[in-house]
């Protein structure tokens, strides 16, 4: 079950791009968003980090983090920041995805009539000490982060 607005964001620490470990606790008081998504550099998951590349300065503006996070590697994340110059932090969340599951987004999901387990398209606003401020679990990429924006009333 997906977190709920008020409940402490679970404590993480994964490799960024570099291979370096990022921890929630290292942003605690500033607000972080947290997006799940399925894959480096597909359509729908491009679309969404490109949102939030062009509303960066925004996020950066009002000292908000972002750490998108998926099942792929430092090698895939890099070579995904460098071909869209994304300026935000990418995470690797390898199978059994630990971290995405304690945030209720991994999961069975249904495509073309195949079932698998994957990562699930949800967003999560963490505010300054660390409590789900917002959770975003019917997201559309490509407007998501005009659309925490908007919700934060920072638009």
């Amino acid at each position: 079950m997906a977190l709920q607005v008020g409940d402490v964001a679970p404590e993480f620490s994964l490799p960024d791009q570099s291979g370096t470990s990022v921890s929630l606790s290292s942003f605690r008081g500033q607000r972080v968003v947290i997006y799940f998504y399925p894959k480096d550099d597909t359509p729908g998951c491009t679309k969404e980090a490109c949102n939030f590349r062009d509303q960066w300065a925004s996020f950066e503006k009002h000292g908000i983090a972002v750490l998108g996070i998926s099942k792929d590697g430092a090698t895939s994340h890099s070579k995904f920041i460098s071909k869209y110059d994304l300026p935000f932090t990418l995470l690797s969340d390898a199978e059994p995805c630990a971290v995405a599951e304690s945030y209720g987004s991994y999961g069975l999901k249904k495509f073309m009539g195949r079932e698998y387990m994957g990562m699930m398209r949800h967003t999560f606003v963490v505010d300054a000490e660390g409590k789900i401020e917002k959770a975003y679990l019917k997201v559309k990429a490509a407007s998501m982060a005009d659309d925490i924006l908007q919700d934060l009333g920072l638009s």
